[in-house]
């Protein structure tokens, strides 16, 4: 908004009546000037590189687009008797494969007279955003496309390979998560999280390297919860003072907005699928990862472009957990 100057309808009267004032901005004497410095800009939080591994990213980096993953098979251990004929057993382990058959790309152009006019640097610009939105798009693709791969045992109603009575929640009948003091059809956050790591307990998943993911509103959850306690959570201070979570239940707890939720997700509305796993379940690879600046064939100007090529798979979703939650 331009700043007020007197007019024609000033009292007493200065200008001619029916003047608009000096004109001084009209004519070009007031310039606008436009600030040097950019508004940050803040970008949802990723984890893909948090929870997966990239062990087998070093076989594909050079050459093939497919990387075979041989798993070991499982010995069966019989009773034995005396005299008794002893039965041979061929182990056979399974397949799993590893695709680079995933791609994500930016084209954008910077014209020879916008770089001369501009006071910015717009291709370092660009480039920055390009990359924060290159894992923010990939991480949200993972993140939904878990859904429903953790094992049977680990997800719905009836989770759980010993006790196979851990409710986990499905589509449709979510948990309804409190922080807690929780009535009649709703869970304790800290019994979320309990359950899912009772779910890897029965399938004897490592304690080392367990991380969970979930929404920001149960991250507040749980600062509401006992844990705000600083003796239960075992740091210095209470979450509530420093927002740390850190690690609850074993679990390193990471906070994402781009986990599936709602109808889109293939979930109803209101729900949100959140996992919980070992960096074992789940592999990720790159193939690809250029970006390129190149004078265009079609105008005067020069292209900034990106192109990642990647692939993900879990490869043990014995290490995988999933739970369908809403709130309380």
């Amino acid at each position: 908004m331009a700043f007020p100057v007197a007019g024609g309808a000033t009292v007493p009267p200065i200008y001619p009546v029916g003047s608009t004032g000096n004109g001084l901005k009209a004519a070009g004497f007031i310039p606008e000037i436009w600030s040097g410095k950019l508004i940050e800009k803040f970008y949802a939080a990723t984890v893909l590189a948090a929870i997966s591994n990239t062990d087998y990213e070093g076989e594909i980096k050079n050459q093939g687009d497919t990387v075979k993953i041989r798993t070991k098979p499982t010995i069966t251990i019989k009773d034995y008797r005396a005299d008794g004929d002893l039965e041979v057993e061929r182990p056979r382990g399974s397949l799993v494969e590893l695709q680079i058959d995933r791609g994500k790309y930016f084209n954008t152009i910077l014209d020879d007279v916008m770089e001369v006019q501009s006071d910015l640097n717009n291709m370092s610009m660009w480039s920055d955003d390009a990359s924060e939105q290159m894992k923010i798009v990939i991480d949200m693709e993972v993140l939904g496309g878990l859904r429903l791969k953790a094992h049977a045992k680990n997800r719905g109603i009836t989770a759980g390979k010993i006790s196979g009575d851990l409710n986990l929640g499905a589509t449709g009948t979510p948990l309804a998560i409190v922080p807690d003091d929780a009535e009649t059809g709703e869970v304790e956050v800290i019994d979320l999280i309990l359950r899912l790591g009772q779910a890897l307990d029965e399938q004897n998943i490592p304690e080392a390297g367990r991380w969970l993911i979930i929404p920001a509103w149960v991250s507040t959850y749980i600062k509401r919860s006992e844990l705000r306690q600083a003796y239960l959570s075992g740091d210095a201070v209470s979450m509530l003072r420093n927002g740390r979570i850190g690690m609850v239940d074993r679990f390193t707890i990471y906070v994402s907005n781009l986990l599936p939720q709602g109808v889109l997700a293939g979930l109803n509305a209101g729900e949100t699928a959140i996992y919980a796993g070992h960096s074992h379940s789940l592999t990720f690879a790159s193939q690809v990862h250029n970006v390129e600046t190149m004078r265009s064939e079609r105008t005067f100007g020069t292209l900034l472009r990106g192109l990642q090529v990647y692939g993900w798979n879990v490869i043990d979703n014995v290490a995988l957990a999933e739970a369908v939650i809403t709130k309380g």
